[in-house]
């Protein structure tokens, strides 16, 4: 076995002009930069195996960036087809619109809001909250996709050809981050931030996992180079503000580098955690300002001596603490020997799974509705109404999605890395299919990365299709429960060939 060789770069993806940012109803542009976003990439090569794994400031990102980036990739030694790019789901980075689509087959998809204008009456408008299109102050989408491509490839090349001797340790921690965003009432219906105060309740839908699966990274020195940190929670807790950040994880890297100097590389992942938010739903404390969320008004909020508001700065710093000290706190109690000369196998994985599909009658229901809607709805629409509209326009979208697809094809790498498996997903997967992943691994500690090369929205539980609602929805994501515990088996399956 070889002497494991490791290289890392840092490169930021903030540029210079304005942004739309995404991830809610309401349109937002970046009022000014909070914390810089990033991409971090960090090589790791044993002369058999390699990998380049990498970690962007972004709510997601598609396979066309993979495909762009693959394509201007070339390196002595490297496989473009083993970099992995994977999204930490911050809500206010730039807006993807250009950076994904559903399936290379089909294209990009048809959002709530073009199918929402394409079906207005004659004499209605649809209201932008503020302006995000054909302003020469903010970047395009278009502007932005090459802008990032160049940005991705610079840091996976600069990652490379830094490789140099190192070693590695995994590690394990816990901090109390992810919770459930799904309420359940009593009459079996859901709702994604739904409102815990009143008679109606019933629980919390799904549970949380506080682990942080960690690696500290050594350079040829025995120095402590870099973190890779994998937590079941999306960076997402000032999701609705108008600057740019990296949400706590900006936070927590400013925090570490501290303790333990500034050339310190942080690669942050996130798990499966499609219905996790660090947002305490039955604690419910109200934001400092008005966050324009549909799904997230409570009437009459009680005040409540809890944590403060994670979707302000506040709660953003406190989470940010608590992750941080956590991975300081492990590594000065003490770490067990690095691997200097690990195995590594990378598997690069085409699955196909079932496109959750729509009836005929689900069809004539949503067509209905979305045009009863609009007729008796006076004045023009806006985010709210295509909030309101959502379940019904993502039928419509669905059904011409399924008359040119049955299947979606997604990319898994299942890595082998010594006693670690990494395993990635390209969906917002739900808490539970990670969970069992996790649970029926027979790697020593499971790395699972989801918003990983693709981004083919949620895939939720059973469960959670029972109860309905936003995340759950048909619009939400292009897989059900079927492909979700397809993939939990196709995932375990490769695990157990490499271990």
């Amino acid at each position: 076995m070889q002497q494991l060789k490791i290289g890392w770069s840092e490169v930021s993806i903030t540029p210079d002009k304005k942004m739309a940012l995404n991830g809610q109803f309401a349109e937002r542009i970046s009022e000014y930069v909070e914390k810089p976003l990033y991409i971090t990439a960090m090589a790791v090569d044993t002369g058999e195996d390699h990998m380049v794994l990498c970690s962007l400031d972004l709510v997601n990102l598609g396979f066309n960036l993979v495909e762009a980036v693959r394509e201007r990739l070339d390196v002595p030694g490297l496989d473009p087809k083993k970099v992995i790019l994977a999204a930490i789901h911050t809500h206010t980075g730039p807006n993807p619109t250009s950076l994904r689509y559903i399936s290379r087959k089909v294209g990009k998809p048809i959002d709530a809001r073009t199918m929402l204008k394409n079906r207005l009456p004659q004499g209605k408008r649809y209201i932008e909250r503020v302006t995000v299109t054909e302003s020469p102050d903010i970047i395009t989408p278009k502007e932005y996709f090459a802008f990032l491509t160049d940005r991705v490839v610079t840091a996976v090349t600069q990652a490379w050809e830094r490789r140099e001797p190192g070693s590695v340790t995994n590690a394990f921690g816990r901090a109390a981050v992810g919770m459930c965003r799904r309420v359940v009432y009593s009459d079996g219906s859901a709702k994604m931030w739904g409102d815990s105060n009143t008679p109606t309740f019933e629980r919390v839908e799904g549970g949380s996992d506080t682990g942080i699966e960690l690696m500290y990274v050594f350079g040829p020195e025995k120095q402590l180079k870099g973190i890779v940190a994998n937590l079941a929670c999306p960076a997402q807790c000032v999701q609705h503000r108008l600057f740019v950040s990296p949400d706590f994880w900006g936070d927590v890297k400013v925090r570490l580098r501290r303790a333990f100097g500034d050339g310190l590389f942080l690669l942050t992942l996130c798990s499966a955690a499609g219905d996790q938010c660090p947002v305490d739903l039955v604690r419910w404390v109200e934001p400092e300002s008005d966050i324009h969320d549909p799904n997230c008004e409570h009437v009459n909020p009680p005040k409540r001596k809890a944590d403060p508001s994670m979707f302000d700065l506040s709660g953003m710093k406190k989470v940010g603490r608590r992750i941080a000290q956590e991975i300081i706190a492990t590594y000065e109690e003490g770490l067990e020997e690095a691997w200097e000369a690990p195995e590594i196998v990378h598997t690069v994985n085409t699955w196909k799974l079932p496109l959750r599909r729509v009836t005929p009658a689900q069809i004539g229901e949503a067509r209905e509705a979305v045009d009863r809607y609009l007729q008796n709805t006076p004045g023009d629409v806006d985010y709210r109404d295509a909030a309101h509209l959502q379940k019904y326009l993502g039928i419509l979208g669905r059904a011409q999605v399924q008359e040119e697809l049955d299947l979606v094809e997604i990319e898994s790498h299942v890595v082998k890395f010594g006693p670690v498996a990494i395993a990635t997903n390209p969906f917002e997967l739900f808490l539970d299919y990670g969970n069992q992943i996790k649970a029926r691994s027979k790697a020593e500690q499971t790395f699972l990365l989801q918003l990983t090369n693709g981004a083919e929205g949620y895939l939720p539980t059973r469960l959670a299709e029972q109860g309905g609602h936003y995340s759950a929805f048909v619009s939400s994501g292009q897989v059900g429960h079927a492909g979700g515990e397809l993939l939990v088996e196709l995932t375990l399956d490769k695990i157990r060939e490499l271990f």
